[in-house]
Order: structure tokens, then sequence, then C-alpha cells
């Protein structure tokens, strides 16, 4: 049986393409996004509908399609301010005012690093031996190539634990860690 060696393909749903870029799930997530907005856009238009009503089905139809999946990607600034833009437009479109506060809705990013967090803290309390729980541990053999260092999803997540203020030991206990990484809305 022959291999045949591809560009990119689809892993459970998320687009994994062969030099470790994720530019196109970002943009898979991004039209996902405004595929569940117009789904719900009879409601996200109506001038009836409150805007915290309008939050809430932004919440649970929108913005789990735009999340699906990317818990495990290293984001760079720029796809993440890409998300960040999808979304505000999309909000826009349905209040015209003063977005975030009255939809009682997050900023995306922090949405994204609350998932990546607590994806991280379900592997850590992992068996040391479990598979997932070495791979992020895996050093490959051999020099990182020349220029600015690709970004790894452990070096985002460690970023993310400066920015939110909490320690890999403390992912063992699980609500402890939960509460500590919740950023809010949900």
């Amino acid at each position: 049986v022959e291999i045949k060696k591809v560009e990119d393909f689809k892993y459970l749903g998320s687009t994994v393409q062969s030099n470790g870029e994720c530019g196109k799930e970002v943009k898979k997530r991004v039209q996902a996004g405004w595929n569940g907005w117009r789904k719900v856009s009879g409601v996200m238009c109506d001038k009836r509908v409150s805007a915290r009503m309008k939050g809430k089905v932004y919440k649970t139809v929108v913005r789990p399609a735009m999340l699906y999946g990317l818990e495990t990607v290293a984001l760079r600034k720029r796809q993440e301010a890409e998300l960040e833009v999808a979304e505000t437009k999309m909000l826009r479109f349905s209040l015209n005012e003063y977005i975030r506060g009255t939809a009682h809705v997050r900023c995306f990013g922090d949405k994204v690093r609350e998932a990546r967090l607590r994806w991280f803290g379900h592997v850590q309390r992992r068996d040391s031996e479990h598979i997932g729980r070495r791979m992020l541990r895996l050093e490959l053999p051999g020099r990182r190539p020349r220029g600015r260092p690709k970004r790894r999803f452990m070096d985002v997540v460690k970023e993310d634990m400066k920015l939110v203020g909490v320690r890999e030991e403390e992912a063992e206990d699980r609500v402890r860690w939960r509460q500590m990484i919740c950023c809010g809305d949900p």
C-alpha cells in the first residue's frame, strides 16, 4: 500500500498542515462562525430581541463553532486578531451600540486562552505515561531552523499561564484550576 504525501488533511474535524501552520484552520473556524451566525441572523438582527438575549444566542450557536478545536492550536497574534475581527463584525451587525457590555460577551482571545488552559489542565491530570502528556514535553532531536522560531503549543500555554497567573502544578486540583483560568461568561 502506497501512502500519498499531502500538504494538508482533515483529522477529527480540524485541518492539519504539513508545515505545522494553522492558517487554514483559522480560516475554517471563521467560516464556521459566519455559517452559524447566518443560521441565527433572524434572531440576531431582530430589533425586538434584547441585547442580552442576542448575546446568549451568540454564545451558544456562533462561538462554539469558532472555538472548535482551537484549544490545541498555537495561534499567532495575527490569527487571534483575525478571529477577533470576525467576532466583532458579527456582533456589530447585531448590535449598533456598545458591543461587549450590552451583549455580555467577553473577548474571543480570552475564551481561546481559557479553552487552551482547560485542555492543558486535563492533559496534565492524566497519568505521566499517557501519550498526550508525553507529547507535550516532546523535544525533537536536532536544531531548530534559523530565524524566528515557530510558536509551539507549550510556548503559548506558558504565555497564557503567565498572563493568568497560574503554575503547572496547580493543574492537579481540577476545581481550583477551573476557577483560576475562568474568564467570566460561558
